[in-house]
């Protein structure tokens, strides 16, 4: 009479690999439970107090309102200031697209120019493009030159501001991607009789999409949310951005915080829908460069 024995070593792996699920269980219930505090209950908390009226906006209580006013409220935000909430979106609208494409086509061109081509002035643009990210920009002299060329409190000076400022970010993503295409391709779209443009923008560029995607929806978020800049070298109130107007209400209406969170979750909207729909794009181009380069 035979009897089956189980192997020793089935026993350890059996239990390594439940501890290792449970421990996989353990961190996502975290992350979730993180992610829900960091950002679902501030956005919970903006959309409760915009719904709510003056009074009961102003106790700052986590807690339903007892009379919803949110469509009043909004209609109050877009009426204030002869509609200049209405303004400050053509306005950011117009800041974030120019300066964006500045961004994309610039930091793809430089981006695929230091990977593919090599030489002795590529140490010294990449100084320059390492010191874009970390040195902090200087506000009265940047002034002085858009003043030079009559760009101050002008929407295209201010373009060119906010794409200066992006590009040493998106010069290293365009970078790093480039280097994972094969120049098998740029070799024989060259024997095909491809001049340098039509090599660049016919065959790189659409091969560039992940990362283009990933810093279109980055700069996009980033320009849409400044405030800092636009205040400097934009002033004027017909220049106002989105970011400008929550400053407006929060000097102007202090007693009416209602109308102050009203104009956070408008403001809000249109990154989270971004983030929404494109996280996943948004991570792949961020990681498509991370094993070469």
């Amino acid at each position: 009479m035979t009897t089956l024995r189980t192997p020793v070593a089935a026993i350890p792996r059996r239990s390594m690999s439940r501890r290792a699920r449970t421990q996989r269980w353990t961190v996502g219930i975290i992350a979730i439970v993180v992610s829900f505090l960091v950002f679902l209950v501030p956005f919970v908390f903006v959309l409760l107090q915009a719904m709510k009226s003056p009074a009961e906006a102003n106790q700052l209580g986590f807690s339903l309102p007892t009379q919803w006013q949110l469509w009043q409220n909004l209609q109050a935000v877009f009426t204030s200031g002869s509609s200049s909430i209405l303004r400050a979106f053509v306005n950011s609208a117009v800041l974030t697209v120019g300066s964006v494409i500045i961004m994309v086509v610039f930091s793809a061109m430089v981006g695929y120019v230091l990977q593919r081509r090599p030489g002795r002035w590529n140490g010294v643009i990449n100084f320059f493009v390492l010191a874009g990210l970390i040195v902090p920009p200087a506000i009265v002299p940047t002034i002085w030159v858009l003043q030079g060329l009559n760009l101050f409190k002008t929407m295209g000076g201010m373009i060119l501001i906010e794409a200066t400022f992006g590009l040493s970010f998106c010069i290293l993503l365009f970078r790093a991607f480039v280097a994972t295409i094969p120049k098998e391709l740029d070799e024989a779209a060259v024997l095909d009789g491809a001049g340098p443009i039509r090599l660049f923008f016919g065959v790189v560029l659409p091969l560039l999409k992940p990362v283009i995607i990933t810093v279109v929806l980055v700069q996009s978020v980033a320009v849409f949310n400044d405030f800092a800049n636009p205040l400097y070298f934009l002033p004027g109130s017909e220049n106002a951005t989105v970011q400008q107007t929550l400053y407006a209400f929060q000097s102007q209406s202090v007693s009416q915080l209602n109308l102050l969170f009203t104009d956070v979750l408008l403001i809000t909207i249109p990154p989270l829908i971004l983030y929404i729909f494109f996280n996943r794009q948004i991570v792949a181009g961020m990681t498509s460069g991370a094993v070469k380069g």
